[in-house]
C-alpha cells in the first residue's frame, strides 16, 4: 500500500470513529508528555508546571487532528476561542461566579470547624496573572477539545446532561498521570480526596456545558475554568494546620475538598432543574456544525 493510500485509510478511519480517535490522540499526547515529566523526577517548580501545561494541550491537538482528517473547518473551530461578544451578563457570570462558589465553600469550611488564617491572603492583583495563565496554559487550553469539539459532537446524539457526564468521565480519567506523580498536588491525595475531586469534575463539567451552550464561546468557558481553578489561591485555610510538620492532615484536607465540592454540586443540580437536562441552556445549543462537521 502506498503512503498516500495509507494516509487515506487512516483519515477514513478517524472520520468514521471521531470521538474514539479524539480520545486516543488526546490521552496519548498528554500521557506521554506528563509521563516523561514524572520520569524526570522534577520537583514542584515553574519548569514542571510549564511542562505539565504543555501536556495539557492534548485535547486541542486531538480535536485538530480529527477535524483535519474529517474535512472539518479548523478556522471555524479555533474561532470559538475568540468569541468575546457574549454580553456583559455572561462575562459577569464567568468572572463572578467563581468568587460566589469560593465564598460558599469557605463558609462551609469554617462552619464545620476548618481552621483559617486571614493573614494568608496573597496580593489581590495576583488573581489577574492566575486568570491569564489559567486561560491560556493552566487549564483553559483544554476547553477547545473537551467543550469546543467533544461536547458538540456528543450533543448531536445525546442530551446536554448525558454529554456532560461523558465528557466529565473522559476528562477525569485524562488527569491520571497527575495522580501517579508524587510531586504534584494530585499525587499527594488519599483515595477519599481523589473521589471527591471526581465528583467535583463531574459537577464542573455540567457548569462548563451550561456556559458553553449559553454563549457558544470557548473563551468564556476557558476564563470560567481558570477562575474556578484559581480560587484555591484565595482560600484562607490555615496551611500549617492542613499539613503540620509537612505531613498532610487527612481529615482537614478532606474537609477542604468536600466543602469546595458541595457548592459546585449544588450549582450543577440547580442548573439542571432550571434549564433542564436536554439543553442546559435557554436557546439552541452547539452541534457538529461549529467545527464544520455534519
Amino acid at each position: 500500500m502506498s503512503d498516500e493510500s495509507q494516509q487515506s485509510a487512516v483519515r477514513s478511519w478517524i472520520d468514521d470513529h471521531r470521538l474514539v480517535a479524539f480520545l486516543l490522540i488526546t490521552y496519548s499526547f498528554t500521557w506521554v508528555i506528563q509521563g516523561i515529566v514524572a520520569a524526570m523526577g522534577l520537583e514542584a517548580s515553574w519548569t514542571q508546571s510549564i511542562l505539565i501545561g504543555f501536556g495539557a494541550f492534548g485535547p486541542p491537538v486531538g480535536a485538530a487532528v480529527v477535524i483535519w482528517a474529517s474535512g472539518g473547518d479548523l478556522r471555524k473551530w479555533i474561532g470559538q476561542f475568540f468569541v468575546w461578544r457574549i454580553g456583559a451578563r455572561w462575562w459577569a457570570i464567568a468572572l463572578g461566579l467563581p468568587f460566589v462558589l469560593l465564598g460558599s465553600g469557605i463558609v462551609l469550611f469554617v462552619a464545620l470547624g476548618g481552621p483559617i488564617d486571614l493573614g494568608s491572603f496573597p496580593f489581590p492583583g495576583i488573581y489577574l496573572f492566575v486568570l491569564a495563565w489559567g486561560t491560556l496554559w493552566g487549564g483553559g487550553q483544554e476547553d477547545l477539545g473537551w467543550r469546543g469539539f467533544m461536547l458538540p459532537l456528543l450533543q448531536d446524539r445525546y442530551s446536554a446532561l448525558v454529554s456532560s457526564v461523558v465528557v466529565g468521565v473522559s476528562w477525569a480519567g485524562w488527569h491520571l498521570p497527575l495522580f501517579l506523580n508524587a510531586t504534584t498536588t494530585h499525587g499527594g491525595w488519599p483515595l477519599s480526596q481523589q473521589l471527591i475531586w471526581v465528583v467535583s469534575i463531574l459537577a464542573g463539567s455540567i457548569l462548563w456545558t451550561w456556559m458553553y451552550n449559553s454563549t457558544g464561546s470557548v473563551l468564556a468557558v476557558a476564563v470560567f475554568h481558570a477562575g474556578l481553578n484559581g480560587m484555591g489561591v484565595f482560600h484562607p485555610a490555615d496551611t500549617e494546620a492542613l499539613a503540620p510538620g509537612g505531613v498532610p492532615d487527612t481529615a482537614l484536607n478532606l474537609l477542604a475538598e468536600v466543602t469546595g465540592a458541595v457548592p459546585l454540586v449544588l450549582c450543577a443540580v440547580a442548573l439542571v432543574l432550571v434549564y433542564g437536562g436536554d439543553r442546559l441552556a435557554s436557546d439552541e445549543i452547539p452541534g457538529p456544525e461549529v467545527v464544520g462537521l455534519d
